[in-house]
């Protein structure tokens, strides 16, 4: 039996995730991390992800060292080498993101003045104070890894049309048009409950990560969508939730992240555009509202990023784009020596 992830009813102020070792037993300076982001308020769904990091850390680090203790100098090194070694290796964000949790992990326990930064796992560099040179802080992203920058591959017009044309009720169009008409997220589209949608006002209270809200504008398609839905399909139901169930034994219950994954499943099949998910649909939205001439910081609001260097993954100019601003530009530019 191998180190494990179980899920627990443990109250507020809990991670629901506990991770066990191979004798069934808890891992204590793992769950006590988990707890104490549980503390900070941080949703199920975020102590799932990071209990699954930490679950990959914990068995590579007993595997290494056994019992819990300052960490050597070389640990990170290794640690990063082990996952290279993996067959087959993992992705270069998920081997960043774990090095980030052991970071994490490491100051929760040892903090920054125990002297935990001085094994080497993180490097020193010398800040600029107001007055010189400040005492020497320590950076331990020196050991990430290089990753290429993501390449967002919108679909095309035809593709959504294709997929839009196979849907017949309004639920799921709505549900089609909050993603591809306001970029909401999968989960975001799932959370909306019933009085965030301001219809006299058109506007949507969202939920984004990290329970932060963003008011957005609704389209007058989006809205004749939401109110057919409300008025003629959503079943008598004291769910909160906008969107529930139409049929079978969870009639009117709350749709499921595997229900979306469901209907695209079946409309991907429908449509023959294989490529259509929901976060196609969100990146989609964010590259046509680059070329419609949005700005980087409303767009960055509208999809409720918390750093502009994501919204910027959206600026990825074909040569006909570049050509339409040159040409935009130089229109601008000899406006008034016409008008003269």
């Amino acid at each position: 039996m191998s180190w494990s992830l179980v899920m627990f009813d443990s109250g507020a102020g809990r991670s629901p995730w506990r991770i066990l070792n191979d004798k069934g037993q808890s891992v204590t300076w793992l769950n006590d991390f988990l707890d104490a982001q549980a503390v900070r308020g941080l949703c199920p769904l975020t102590l799932r992800m990071y209990a699954i990091q930490l679950l990959h850390f914990g068995r590579w680090w007993n595997r290494q060292y056994g019992d819990w203790k300052l960490p050597p100098a070389a640990m990170l090194a290794e640690y990063i080498r082990a996952q290279l070694q993996e067959q087959p290796p993992p992705e270069t964000t998920s081997i960043n993101a774990r090095l980030g949790m052991v970071h994490r992990l490491c100051r929760f326990h040892f903090g920054e003045q125990t002297g935990w930064q001085d094994t080497g796992l993180r490097h020193r560099y010398l800040r600029r104070a107001l007055l010189g040179y400040g005492p020497a802080h320590l950076r331990w992203s020196q050991l990430r890894l290089k990753q290429p920058r993501p390449v967002i591959v919108p679909l095309t017009e035809e593709q959504v049309q294709r997929f839009w044309d196979s849907f017949h009720n309004c639920r799921d169009m709505a549900l089609i048009a909050l993603m591809l008409l306001n970029g909401l997220r999968s989960r975001e589209t799932l959370s909306l409950r019933l009085e965030d949608v301001n219809f006299s006002e058109t506007q949507l209270r969202v939920s984004g990560k990290g329970r932060r809200q963003r008011l957005l504008p609704l389209p007058p398609d989006t809205v004749k969508l939401l109110d057919l839905y409300l008025r003629t399909e959503r079943p008598k139901t004291s769910s909160p939730f906008l969107f529930v169930c139409l049929k079978g034994p969870a009639r009117g219950q709350p749709m499921t992240p595997a229900g979306v994954r469901s209907l695209f499943r079946y409309h991907r099949g429908k449509s023959g555009v294989l490529s259509a998910n929901p976060h196609r649909f969100r990146h989609t939205f964010g590259t046509e509202a680059i070329r419609a001439g949005v700005s980087l910081p409303a767009l960055q609001r509208l999809m409720g990023h918390t750093d502009i260097q994501t919204t910027m993954l959206y600026v990825n100019l074909t040569p006909a784009d570049v050509w339409r601003e040159f040409a935009r530009a130089v229109a601008a530019k000899t406006a008034p020596a016409r008008k003269s």
